[in-house]
């Protein structure tokens, strides 16, 4: 129920949408506007010092089939969750992670469960150094406090950055720029995307 606007439709920007199908959701009155946050991603990855030795790391199918056109250039590692009883566990399905500064990209993180897992399994295979980005950071629960290093058992237990967009506001006031987060703006985009 959006209503119109003086030009005609209402156009809404909808960053990284979890549920590929939502997009055939709006109607006639809403013109949706699909962007992604992988080119702030990128552009970060490329003021790294160790930007030569990034590999993309997905933690499913899902977030490879939604990222992996998008991030080609880059060597890639698929990983998949099976669930054994009430166990989550990672395995890495196709690519290699050693001697690596691997990122792992999905579209949102919860509980942060499944990332802690993933990064758990590249650090165990060789990975220098393991990374997260996610467009959505949810963190219901102070989730969040799971990836900082005053709550990790040890160095190859943290996470080396974590960049997160800032989506969602309540999630951006709580963190800030506290380690291993990095806030990416979406400002831009959504200017960009708007022409405004």
């Amino acid at each position: 129920m959006i209503p119109k606007s003086r030009g005609g439709p209402t156009s809404v920007v909808i960053y990284d949408i979890h549920a590929l199908q939502e997009r055939f959701y709006f109607g006639d009155d809403v013109l949706p506007c699909f962007e992604t946050g992988i080119p702030l991603l990128l552009q970060r990855l490329r003021q790294l010092p160790d930007a030569e030795n990034i590999t993309i790391a997905f933690p499913d199918d899902g977030a490879w089939k939604r990222f992996h056109k998008l991030l080609q250039h880059f060597p890639m590692i698929v990983c998949n969750k099976v669930r054994e009883g009430d166990k989550r566990i990672v395995r890495i399905k196709e690519g290699n992670p050693e001697g690596r500064h691997v990122v792992i990209v999905d579209d949102l993180v919860q509980s942060g469960g499944t990332l802690r897992e993933c990064q758990k399994v590249l650090a165990s295979h060789g990975a220098s150094k393991v990374s997260a980005y996610v467009t959505h950071a949810v963190f219901p629960k102070q989730s969040y406090e799971n990836f900082m290093a005053s709550n990790s058992a040890g160095p190859g237990d943290q996470l080396a950055y974590f960049w997160i967009t800032d989506s969602c506001p309540h999630t951006i006031k709580a963190i800030g720029q506290r380690p291993p987060f990095e806030v990416l703006s979406l400002a831009g985009s959504i200017a960009d995307a708007l022409q405004i």
